[in-house]
């Protein structure tokens, strides 16, 4: 696993036990265009996102989300995806947004920010449970970490957590997976 920290995100270990191989659980996820998406049997290439949740315009954001390490970035990371999605499919990586958000405010978000890719709703958490996914709660309610899991076939084959600046992970993330491996 790899990890990127900042003085105010230090690796709290809660993604330790994402270990590359680790299989996705065979879960059905809404989808921003109708259709469910299981990415347990995406036998492609995906880099899959997990977010906290995406603002809605009016309406405030939960108790403490000023001061919760992680909480805020969501728009900004959806948005470097979006922006740099054209050069992840030209890697052959399929992007899916990831957050324990209804539905319906993932497609509202969706529509309003342009997102050309899936959003999937984990909003029972069994995707998130099954895999002991981090969060956090505030305001009694529990919002799944950041982090990124790359996978292949259905089988986790890295994950970066935590992220310590969303608005520039994705381009960070591109030059990773583009850099010539020795």
């Amino acid at each position: 696993m790899e990890t990127h920290a900042t003085s105010l995100f230090l690796d709290d270990g809660g993604a330790k036990h994402l270990i590359a191989g680790t299989r996705l659980p065979d879960v059905a996820l809404p989808a921003t265009r109708g259709a469910s998406v299981n990415l347990a049997r995406f036998q492609e290439r995906a880099i899959v996102f997990v977010y906290p949740m995406t603002g809605t315009p009016g309406l405030p954001n939960p108790p403490d989300w000023d001061v919760i390490p992680g909480a805020h970035g969501s728009t900004p990371e959806a948005e470097g995806f979006r922006d740099a999605y054209a050069e992840f499919e030209l890697l052959g990586y399929e992007v899916f947004g990831l957050s324990g958000q209804a539905a319906e405010a993932q497609h509202a978000f969706a529509l309003r920010a342009g997102i050309p890719y899936l959003l999937l709703s984990d909003e029972q958490l069994a995707f998130a449970d099954a895999l002991t996914l981090p969060r956090f709660a505030t305001g009694g309610v529990n919002y799944l970490s950041r982090l990124t899991m790359i996978v292949r076939n259905g089988v986790i084959y890295r994950v970066i957590y935590p992220i310590a600046d969303p608005g520039a992970h994705p381009r960070d993330l591109l030059r990773s997976l583009s850099a010539p491996h020795l």
